[in-house]
């Protein structure tokens, strides 16, 4: 074929790729296809309108670098990367649920024993933190604890930045590790994480300028959390009340996930801590999906 026109062109580009060996590439291909020729047909796009759209692309593609990535923004505040998550984690009754990983984890975080500070002495409301890690749904595993879970945790600071964010700290602040001890639980000290904009100076800030978008994330606190036998579970617990509850910029709120952390007149906490000023708490169960076989 060599006479291409709008009615026959999708067919020909696709019958181009029908050699493709992998058969999972060649789904993923022909449906590319199908779906942006249906996108151009749908809007009627202009020349010029193309021409800005490669143009958006090529910029936020120059805004990648080693600590930052403009493409996964672009997808976290169209909604894709969450998407991509809930059809990847479909999860039993009972299971928590996930959300995205975000851009500020870092791999092999320092561990602590439970019980310690990881706000390392930074200004904020005090927030002691607890938990039990189980498993979820039937089987033998339903409900029992999972002995020495593994339990990553990060978190923004009082101003809304994490500690990669930040030149003046020494060491890792506001995230370790933390092992569940023999009956799941766990229980650690930090402050009360803050809402934030993500990086909004690029592209994706321009997109999101133009469609009368803001840039915010409500405050949370990340949760990465391993058992062997189960699937891991990325997810975070948000602050209950928070005005960017219903607007999150990348649509990772879910309301099993907003937690109830409790404000506390000074006195002595769970773990025997005596604490001289008011002061939070957040008591939150996490139950991991078992893998199957």
């Amino acid at each position: 074929m060599i006479d291409f026109s709008e009615k026959n062109i999708t067919e020909a580009v696709i019958e181009r790729f029908r050699n493709t060996p992998d058969p999972r590439l060649k789904t993923i291909v022909n449906s590319l296809v199908r779906h942006m020729h249906a996108f151009v047909r749908d809007t009627e796009l202009t020349f010029d309108e193309w021409r800005f759209a490669v143009d958006f692309l090529t910029r936020t593609g120059h805004m990648c670098d080693g600590n930052r990535q403009e493409f996964i923004l672009l997808s976290d505040t169209l909604g894709i990367s969450m998407l991509v998550d809930a059809i990847n984690h479909r999860l039993p009754a009972g299971a928590t649920e996930t959300t995205v990983l975000g851009p500020f984890y870092v791999e092999n975080p320092p561990e602590f024993p439970l019980g310690f500070d990881v706000s390392r002495g930074l200004k904020g409301e005090k927030t002691f933190v607890q938990g039990t890690v189980s498993s979820a749904g039937g089987g033998p595993l339903g409900g029992a604890p999972l002995s020495g879970a593994v339990i990553d945790i990060w978190q923004s600071d009082s101003d809304g930045f994490y500690d990669v964010q930040r030149t003046d700290l020494a060491e890792p602040t506001l995230r370790g590790r933390f092992r569940a001890d023999a009956e799941g639980r766990f229980h650690f000290w930090s402050i009360l994480p803050q809402p934030y904009p993500i990086p909004h100076d690029g592209p994706v800030g321009q997109l999101l300028e133009a469609t009368k978008r803001h840039p915010w994330r409500p405050a949370h606190l990340h949760f990465m959390i391993s058992a062997p036998g189960h699937e891991m579970l990325i997810t975070h617990i948000f602050v209950q009340n928070d005005p960017y509850l219903e607007s999150d910029a990348v649509f990772g709120v879910k309301k099993s996930l907003i937690g109830n952390y409790t404000s506390e007149p000074p006195g002595v906490a769970p773990d025997g801590t005596k604490v001289d000023i008011p002061w939070r708490k957040l008591d939150h169960p996490f139950r991991l999906k078992p893998v199957a076989g």
